[in-house]
C-alpha cells in the first residue's frame, strides 16, 4: 500500500503543486484546508471563503479528496493572544513562526496522524537532508526560501513532514501548476502577517488594543508631533509618524529609535546615528532543531528578520538561552522578533530576542 501523505492545501500556488507532485510519485494524497482565523469582510463574507474555494478546485483537479478542518480555537490561544500580550508589552513579535510551531507543525500534524497518515506534507519553501541527523536545509529558490519561519520546530516533528518543493524555483513552480491546467498558476501570493494580510496594520491593531496617545520627542526632549500608542511604532521605523515635513535640523529621514514607557513618548532621531544600531542580543529560550545544545561559544551566521542577509556573529550558550554577539553592528534588531542561525546550508535553529546591547545608548531625555 502506498503511503498516505496528508497535504495543507492553503488555495495557493506552492500547497497545489505540492499535492501534485506527491501525487504523480505515487502517494495516497489526501488535501485539508485549515481554517485558522475567522473574519468577515465588509460585505458579510467570510475572507477564507475564495481560498478554500481555490483548494477544493485544485483538489478536484488532482483527482484528491479534500477536507477543511476548522483550528480558529487553537489559534486564538496560542498565537493571537500571544501577538496580542507581546505588543502590550510593546514588543514585535513574530507569529508566523508561532502558527508554524503550534498550530501548522503540532495541532495539525496530530490531526494528520489522527487520519492515519504517514506524512504531513506543506507548500513551504524548504528542504530536509540526512547526515547521522536530520537536517533543516534552505530551499533552492533562496529568494523564497522560508526556514527562517520553521527554525522554532523539532527533529520530531520534521521526521514526519515532506517539502515536496522546496527544491524548485517559484517560476518552476508555477509552470508546473500552469501545465497542470491548476485554479491557482497564476494566483497572486498572499503577503503580510498571516492573520492581517495587506490591510493596514495599525488600523487592525487598534481593532484590538485601545490606542494610548503620546508625545514623539526627539533626544533633547523636543516635541516634535503625537504618536498614536507606543505599540504601533517598531524600531528602525520611517515611515507613518508624521513628522517628516519638519523645517529644522539636518533634513534627513526621522527614525524611531526607542520607547519612553513611564512617559509614553516615542523617541526618534534624524539619521540613521549609532543609537539605532547594537553590537549583541540575548535570548531567554533558544532551541535546536536537532542538535544537541552546544556549551563552549560557537561561529555560525544568523538573521534578525526574514529578508536579512546572513551576518556572522558568534554564540554564547547561557543555560537555556544564549547570548549572541554580533561580527558588524547591526541595525534596529528588534525584541520580539527571531534570531534564527545558520551553518551554511542548514537551519540550526533559532529563539525570540529579548534584549539588545545598542552600540550608543539613548541619554537621558529631559
Amino acid at each position: 500500500m502506498s503511503q498516505r501523505v496528508i497535504v495543507g492545501l492553503s488555495g495557493g500556488v506552492d500547497s497545489s503543486v505540492a499535492a501534485l507532485l506527491l501525487k504523480e510519485q505515487g502517494f495516497d494524497v489526501v488535501g485539508v484546508f485549515m481554517k485558522n482565523w475567522e473574519e468577515k469582510d465588509p460585505n458579510g463574507v467570510c475572507t477564507a471563503t475564495a481560498d478554500r474555494e481555490d483548494a477544493l478546485r485544485v483538489a478536484d483537479a488532482i483527482g484528491i479528496p479534500c477536507y477543511t478542518v476548522n483550528f480558529t480555537g487553537e489559534y486564538m490561544d496560542r498565537v493571537f493572544s500571544y501577538f496580542l500580550d507581546e505588543y502590550k508589552k510593546l514588543r514585535t513579535p513574530n507569529p508566523d513562526i508561532l502558527c508554524n510551531t503550534e498550530i501548522k507543525f503540532k495541532a495539525f500534524l496530530e490531526f494528520a496522524l489522527g487520519m492515519e497518515a504517514d506524512r504531513l506534507a506543506t507548500g513551504h519553501y524548504a528542504q530536509l537532508g540526512t547526515d547521522g541527523r536530520l537536517k533543516l536545509l534552505r530551499a533552492k529558490d533562496l529568494n523564497k526560501d522560508q526556514t527562517y519561519f520553521l527554525a522554532g520546530l523539532r527533529a520530531d516533528q520534521l521526521e514526519r513532514v515532506l517539502f515536496p518543493i522546496g527544491h524548485l524555483d517559484k517560476s518552476e513552480v508555477r509552470d508546473i501548476a500552469g501545465k497542470a491546467g491548476l485554479a491557482t498558476a497564476m494566483k497572486k501570493d498572499s503577503t503580510g502577517v498571516c492573520f492581517i494580510g495587506e490591510r493596514n496594520f495599525k488600523q487592525f491593531l487598534m481593532n484590538f488594543l485601545p490606542a494610548q496617545p503620546g508625545d514623539i520627542v526627539d533626544l533633547t526632549g523636543r516635541v516634535l508631533g503625537r504618536h498614536d500608542g507606543l505599540m504601533y511604532y517598531t524600531l528602525g521605523q520611517r515611515r507613518g509618524l508624521g513628522i517628516g515635513g519638519k523645517d529644522f535640523g539636518s533634513g534627513e529621514s526621522w527614525f524611531v529609535v526607542g520607547k519612553d514607557m513611564e512617559r509614553n513618548r516615542l523617541i526618534v532621531q534624524q539619521g540613521e546615528h549609532e543609537e539605532l544600531y547594537s553590537t549583541s542580543l540575548s535570548c531567554e529560550r533558544l532551541s535546536f532543531i536537532s542538535l544537541e545544545r552546544p556549551r563552549a561559544p560557537f561561529r555560525c551566521t544568523a538573521k534578525f528578520r526574514y529578508r536579512q542577509p546572513d551576518q556572522g556573529v558568534t554564540v554564547h550558550p547561557l543555560g537555556e538561552g544564549c547570548r549572541i554577539v554580533f561580527d558588524e553592528p547591526q541595525r534596529a534588531v528588534t525584541p520580539g522578533q527571531w534570531a534564527v542561525l545558520y551553518d551554511g546550508e542548514e537551519c540550526l535553529g533559532g529563539g525570540e530576542i529579548d534584549s539588545v546591547t545598542p552600540v550608543r545608548p539613548l541619554p537621558e531625555i529631559p
